[in-house]
């Protein structure tokens, strides 16, 4: 604060005293030099500040607000760090101006051969990202990225970096590792596995990488750029992600999850549609899939003896979930579920569950003996 003040008093008497009086003094001056110097110092500093409201652009409460007139940048460290300690950087469009100027976009296009055209396509068929492009944007997709190959320990993204590229794994194992905390070693998170995707957090929301990945074995990935990857997958992604970010947030067993967690989740899951009347599970069936409810009504049926008819025993609607007893406990299914109405289901499957809600097994054991009256 001393440090801010002295700096403010020299600029103010830097900036109010004439440069007559600077360089001169007064002492020896007649009154008629005096004024001389005067009327040419007034001019001076019209000058001078038509020039300077030229150059800035000034606030009408700028003399209110004096403090913000000397502000030290704020190291890069730091923004870094606000964004590893879990603030949500919004999602943008790239900037274009005078001196950015939108260029029409135009695909790279790597030569590949038919089987390994064929591959990728296969791979990017279960991403979370690619699902619902037209085949034509598939194909630019496609001939747009880049094969890289790794070997055992190399590190293809380091958490804090900045990322122009996402990856699809046609083959190998990748380990995934994040710091939740500036003094803490690095944790386990999951391996990543044939067909899986990663990277994208960073192009959607023009943000530092969210966490590491190290090959766990000889792995061979295919890498899309970020122009190819903003003109035709970005948007979707957006729309996708926040529809089913907001859909996890109704359900009670997601609620606690963080933010990273949820997203990562958003990229396994499968979108389902029944009819009414329609069985998603039936009583006695092992259970590989978990599932929430996006939109409709269903119900548990259960029968209670051999030979007995069903008795319906729970109902489910927007926002719920089941199927996850089955899951956590790999036994088959307690009860059959109807749709009552048409219904649209998004599911997770049972090695998709363990790698992701492994952690949370706590909460839904708690919640599945809340009917477990219902469902043993």
């Amino acid at each position: 604060m001393i440090i801010f003040l002295k700096r403010k008093l020299k600029l103010y008497f830097h900036l109010n005293t004439p440069d007559w009086i600077k360089n001169n003094g007064t002492m020896f001056m007649s009154k008629e030099e005096i004024q001389n110097y005067q009327n040419k110092d007034k001019n001076n500093k019209q000058n001078v500040f038509k020039s300077q409201n030229e150059e800035q652009v000034s606030s009408d409460e700028e003399n209110e607000e004096d403090e913000e007139d000397y502000i030290d940048e704020v190291p890069l460290e730091i923004l870094q760090n606000k964004g590893k300690q879990g603030m949500r950087t919004s999602v943008s469009a790239e900037v274009y101006g005078k001196f950015n100027q939108q260029k029409e976009f135009q695909p790279r296009n790597i030569h590949k051969n038919s089987e390994q055209r064929e591959r990728i396509n296969k791979r990017i068929q279960s991403c979370f990202m690619f699902m619902g492009l037209t085949d034509s944007d598939k194909e630019i997709i496609v001939m747009a990225m880049e094969e890289k190959k790794f070997n055992p320990g190399d590190w293809i993204i380091k958490q804090g970096e900045d990322g122009n590229e996402l990856y699809v794994v046609d083959s190998g194992e990748l380990d995934c590792f994040k710091k939740f905390s500036k003094n803490e070693e690095p944790k386990y998170l999951k391996t990543y596995n044939i067909g899986e995707s990663f990277g994208e957090l960073s192009l959607l929301y023009n943000s530092p990488r969210q966490a590491s990945i190290r090959a766990k074995t000889d792995s061979v990935l295919w890498a899309l750029d970020r122009e190819t990857f903003n003109n035709i997958i970005k948007q979707a992604t957006i729309s996708k992600r926040k529809k089913y970010q907001d859909f996890m947030l109704q359900v009670d067993l997601l609620k606690e999850m963080s933010e990273y967690e949820r997203e990562q989740v958003c990229d396994s899951l499968r979108v389902m549609n029944f009819k009414k009347g329609e069985f998603v599970v039936k009583q006695g069936e092992q259970g590989d899939m978990f599932y929430m409810v996006e939109d409709g009504d269903l119900v548990a049926l259960k029968i209670m003896q051999p030979g007995g008819d069903y008795q319906e025993v729970m109902s489910y609607t927007t926002g719920m979930y089941f199927g996850e007893l089955a899951l956590l406990k790999n036994q088959p299914r307690a009860a059959s579920i109807l749709c009552k109405t048409d219904c649209q289901l998004v599911g997770l499957d049972r090695y998709s569950f363990k790698r992701l809600l492994g952690n949370l097994e706590d909460i839904l054991k708690r919640n599945s003996e809340q009917y477990a009256k219902y469902v043993n």
